[in-house]
């Protein structure tokens, strides 16, 4: 079984977990896959019920009356009894019936049996998702493998990455035979990318063309989803990601409106953007006018990057010489779309909103995120002038912005310069926020009185 992080997540809800559980991302994440291994893992009863295979169910659901009628709808359809207060239903490929949120809300009120359910294109087609009332449903959010989960899927030993980790947090160099090590591993996810069945291709046969197969089909899947929706509400979803890829090689990777329509407005194509962001295809960094706390304030959405939701479905659209030109570490290759991407990508899975700036009189920071309650910008280089960064020294020289540090990822190793700290480019998989200790707060109000004589 490849190494994913959302098992711990299901496996912690499988042993006690009395609301339902949603898990949702792109399609061919593998999401089902994961959820049917910890449900057979755990040995806790469990039906399985899919509404694309089974179309009825969605009949079965919307003409129920109450909970207690649901459930003995429920009972007619699965192949094995169901054991109150034990059975585990697994819903699967939710988004056929957009108004599961409700009618979960009732199951779980009724508390026969727990619920986990599962499904793609959930940001578009369930537009309440995460209005669901508190204590009825939570959400977890599941993505492509991050480089974490792909390190150790293909064999990297976690005392390894402990070791990096330990590198990262001390600002030591590591050591030159496994950062180079490191360097190969990283390069190999440009190429396989972070898709399971990819993945699990790669590990079984070695084999980059079977790869390439496997993102070919899952292309033509999510292309399939553009043709079905872009009729529906007229969208231009083919062409955005067609020519996602050059836009990411222009010098500032600012996807430009034009490059899909003369004269077109953002506001006239808003949409289509927003459908790419919600269906898990791609992934939007919005421009901000200040490296500020809250960077939120200052976010413009007219004004944005648009990276694939996996780079290696970015590579994909890459020639089979240039797939071995960046494994073999070739300096002609410029690797520094592929590197934002990766970036991109794992800021994304750690949950951290995204954001770049752009200055006029100061220039341009690839990335600027909240890092444990602090701005914190940086920048991707792919190549040997990885010390050259005017606008980052502009931003860290400018009082007004009070920035402490900033990360520049690359290929070389672990350096430290003034405000400015060189990691190598596998690193930016420990950017994570520290969890608060303590999130109570208690108001003081001892000595507030009120005079009725004022």
């Amino acid at each position: 079984m490849l190494e994913r992080s959302a098992k711990n997540y299901i496996d912690s809800w499988i042993q006690s977990g009395r609301d339902a559980l949603l898990i949702t991302g792109a399609r061919q994440i593998g999401k089902t896959y994961l959820i049917k291994e910890c449900l057979r893992e755990s040995g806790v009863p469990y039906v399985e019920l899919n509404f694309i295979d089974q179309p009825e169910l969605v009949t079965l659901f919307d003409g129920a009356r109450d909970a207690k009628d649901l459930l003995m709808r429920l009972s007619l359809v699965t192949k094995q009894p169901l054991e109150k207060g034990r059975t585990i239903i697994f819903l699967d490929e939710v988004q056929e019936f957009k108004d599961i949120v409700t009618r979960v809300k009732f199951l779980v009120e009724d508390g026969s049996y727990r619920y986990i359910m599962s499904g793609s294109l959930l940001g578009v087609e369930l537009n309440d998702l995460r209005s669901a009332p508190v204590g009825y449903l939570r959400v977890c959010d599941m993505y492509p493998m991050d480089l974490h989960e792909f390190m150790v899927s293909v064999g990297v030993n976690q005392n390894v990455i402990d070791t990096l980790k330990e590198c990262f947090t001390q600002r030591l160099p590591v050591d030159s035979f496994v950062h180079e090590k490191m360097l190969d591993v990283f390069n190999l996810y440009l190429i396989v990318g972070g898709m399971p069945e990819a993945v699990n291709t790669y590990v079984e046969t070695n084999d980059l063309a079977k790869v390439a197969e496997v993102h070919e089909k899952i292309v033509k899947l999510y292309r399939s989803d553009f043709t079905k929706y872009e009729t529906r509400y007229k969208l231009k979803l083919q062409e955005i990601y067609d020519v996602m890829p050059g836009q990411l090689d222009q010098k500032n990777k600012r996807f430009q409106i034009n490059s899909i329509g003369k004269g077109l407005s953002y506001d006239r194509v808003a949409n289509d953007f927003l459908w790419l962001k919600d269906a898990g295809v791609a992934i939007p960094v919005y421009n901000i006018s200040e490296p500020k706390l809250p960077l939120v304030i200052s976010e413009n959405r007219n004004l944005f990057k648009l990276f694939f939701s996996d780079v290696g479905l970015l590579t994909s659209r890459y020639s089979d010489q240039v797939k071995m030109a960046i494994l073999n570490k070739e300096k002609s290759i410029n690797n520094g779309a592929l590197f934002e991407n990766v970036v991109s990508q794992e800021l994304l899975s750690k949950g951290h909103k995204e954001y770049y700036f752009n200055s006029k009189k100061q220039g341009e920071l690839d990335f600027v995120i909240e890092l444990n309650g602090k701005v914190v910008p940086l920048e991707i280089k792919s190549g040997k002038d990885y010390k050259r960064h005017s606008a980052l020294c502009n931003v860290l020289a400018d009082e007004n912005y009070g920035i402490e540090y900033a990360y520049v990822f690359s290929e070389r190793n672990v350096e430290v310069s003034g405000k400015k700290v060189y990691l190598p480019i596998y690193m930016m998989m420990f950017l994570e926020n520290e969890k608060m200790a303590d999130t109570i707060y208690k108001l003081d109000l001892s000595g507030l009185t009120f005079d009725k004589d004022m």
